[in-house]
């Protein structure tokens, strides 16, 4: 990627990024219920990589 990245392309990329992290742990009780322990990244409905799939920003 160049050196010098316009903003419109940083906006998307930031926003791609911030997709791909787990959900707020208090989510899972809500989603899944009280007593099951489940792993926030598991209800994430985008999991992206930047090494696996990239992006057409």
């Amino acid at each position: 990627m160049s050196r010098y990245k316009p903003r419109a392309k940083k906006k998307r990329l930031i926003k791609k990024g911030s997709q791909t992290k787990w959900a707020p742990f208090w989510s899972v009780p809500k989603k899944f219920g009280k007593g099951r322990r489940v792993h926030p990244g598991r209800h994430t409905v985008k999991k992206r990589s930047w090494r696996r799939i990239k992006t057409k920003a």
